[in-house]
This record gives structure tokens, C-alpha cells and sequence, in this order.
């Protein structure tokens, strides 16, 4: 799997995305912390840690015994960059689209 498809397989399990919107929104925190995301134990959530960790969305750190994560910001920037292509992509067909359709209407008026 290439990076990308590794991120959004693991963005695609609302336990995990729910983990990378607490990261966003408060910052590194312990692993405890992010138990009460689901109400799933410990080790599930330690399966879901490290999915993110192999996707390469989040990071680990030590800090004695405890495991701190945090968002990777290189990773988010790249779904940010897939995103604002295919945006573009679209607007372009959307808007081929409607000049047919507007040569459509004044071909059928005409």
C-alpha cells in the first residue's frame, strides 16, 4: 500500500479518526487519555495507536513510562494536498459540465 492509501485505510475506522481529531484539537497527550474516545479496552486501543503510527499519522514519544502521542503534520498536509487536487479536478468537470449544458439549452431554444 502506498502512504496515502495507508492513510486513509487507517482514517476510515471512526475509533481512529476520532483519535487524530482529539490529537488535532488538544495536542499531545498520554495514551490514557485517549481511552475514553471508545468504549473499547486498552489493548484495542493500543491496535488502534499503532495502525495510526504505521500509516504514519501520529507519532509516539516516551516520556518515562508513559507512551505521548501527537498528530505528524507532514501527514495531514499530504491528505490537505490529495484534497486541494481533486478539488480542482472537479470544479474543472463541474464547470465543462455546465458550459454543455447551458450549449445544450440554447441549441433546444435555437
Amino acid at each position: 500500500m502506498n502512504t496515502l492509501t495507508q492513510t486513509f485505510s487507517a482514517l476510515s475506522d471512526d475509533t481512529r479518526l476520532a483519535v487524530v481529531e482529539q490529537l488535532m484539537r488538544n495536542g499531545e497527550q498520554p495514551a490514557g487519555a485517549l481511552g475514553g474516545i471508545a468504549d473499547i479496552s486498552g489493548p484495542a486501543m493500543s491496535r488502534h495507536l499503532k495502525v495510526l503510527r504505521e500509516a504514519g499519522l501520529i507519532r509516539q514519544r516516551v516520556d518515562g513510562t508513559r507512551r505521548l502521542y501527537s498528530v505528524r503534520p507532514e501527514a495531514l498536509r499530504a491528505i490537505s494536498d490529495w484534497t486541494i487536487q481533486h478539488q480542482k479536478f472537479w470544479e474543472t468537470s463541474l464547470d465543462r459540465l455546465h458550459d454543455f449544458l447551458s450549449h445544450e439549452d440554447k441549441t433546444k431554444d435555437g
